[in-house]
């Protein structure tokens, strides 16, 4: 028998992540290959947080904490807030589909970009809202249009920075402009996955909206800079209202007790971070360097990602670096984007590139 499935929920597409790198090994018969698609860190986790995961099969058979106190505490000090303004998720994608099923009723509206993040459509348009997309404008959120676009129906509106996958900021001047147009009872989230990463000091400080009581929302995650990707914790900076209407929809125990005993001492090791920081910065410049004498204009990125154009079809030179062993992420057309890896890394990416082209 057919199913009864919805229409919004036939209509949308499967994300598609980046092929992982045992797979590309098996399927090609390559020994080692490298991946730089998805915007991991190449340094892998904090040594502390290692050191914590190595100690926690013990208690494995117990549920972890429910409302994760200490991580949530540790959070909240080093933000200046209480414990209350803190909600965590399995990867900030999490938060995404509790902000989606907390403040949308059918037919209510979300303000989102058309070249961001690609979960934020998918999370609107499965809690049966209807994403408003508008264009990027060069290659930046233009938040004059995304203002313009607010009506009654407007629930959320995201804004993704720095954005992925162009990399590219919006700046406080920016911020501070659009806020002034947006009416009390939209949620305005900032998706700030990259902001450690952050060298641009025209930064806006997204914190100081939560401060003054706005409705809005502040992401970020251990996933890039601290390195724990596969443990899938996250974490949002609101108010106290918002945060208690998203734990009503959260699942019980969605932090799981290793993330959480890592992801607090990761919070702790801000020496990793750093290093992680000099070596993005340095290793960017590198791949960027490389890339322009390749013939392309990489955008200005404020992430540990490049987004180029190789003007030609992206897909054909996507696959010609697989079987290279070099997993990149194809966007669309002619886009591709290129995590910042290690050092050998991106040379082995630059030389295969080369060759692809020639």
């Amino acid at each position: 028998m057919p199913l009864n499935i919805h229409s919004h929920i036939a209509s949308l597409v499967p994300y598609v992540p980046g092929k992982p790198i045992d797979e590309l090994e098996r399927e090609l018969g390559i020994p080692r290959a490298i991946k730089l698609a998805s915007n991991e860190n190449p340094l892998g986790p904090s040594p502390k947080a290692m050191a914590v995961l190595a100690g926690a099969a013990a208690t494995l058979h117990r549920y972890p904490d429910g409302g994760a106190y200490r991580l949530r505490a540790a959070l909240a000090d080093r933000y200046k807030l209480s414990s209350d303004h803190v909600i965590l998720g399995n990867g900030s994608d999490e938060i995404l589909g509790l902000l989606a099923r907390a403040f949308l009723s059918p037919g209510d509206e979300a303000v989102m970009a058309d070249q961001t993040f690609v979960i934020y459509k998918m999370e609107v348009t499965a809690a049966h809202g209807k994403p408003v997309i508008v264009p990027l404008k060069q290659w930046r959120h233009d938040l004059q249009a995304m203002a313009d676009a607010i009506t009654a129906r407007t629930r959320l509106i995201f804004i993704c920075n720095p954005n992925n996958p162009t990399g590219t900021m919006v700046t406080a001047a920016d911020v501070h402009a659009f806020m002034q147009r947006v009416p009390d009872d939209a949620i305005v989230v900032f998706d700030e996955a990259y902001y450690e990463y952050v060298q641009d000091r025209d930064f806006p400080d997204s914190l100081s909206w939560v401060l003054q009581q706005r409705n809005a929302i502040i992401l970020r995650t251990f996933s890039k800079i601290y390195g724990l990707a596969g443990l899938r914790v996250g974490y949002g900076l609101t108010t106290p209202e918002i945060a208690g209407y998203l734990n009503r929809v959260r699942p019980p125990f969605n932090v799981n007790t290793m993330a959480q005993g890592a992801a607090l001492a990761a919070l702790h090791d801000d020496e990793h971070v750093a290093r992680s920081r000099v070596l993005n910065a340095s290793e960017m410049a590198t791949v960027k360097a490389g890339l322009v004498a390749l013939g392309f204009q990489p955008l200005p990125s404020q992430a540990n990602f490049l987004f180029f154009d190789v003007g030609r079809d992206g897909r054909v030179v996507f696959d010609a670096l697989l079987r290279r062993g070099i997993i990149v992420r194809h966007i669309e057309g002619r886009l591709l984007r290129v995590t910042i890896g290690l050092p050998e890394e991106n040379r082995y990416f630059l030389d295969a590139l080369k060759n692809v082209l020639s």
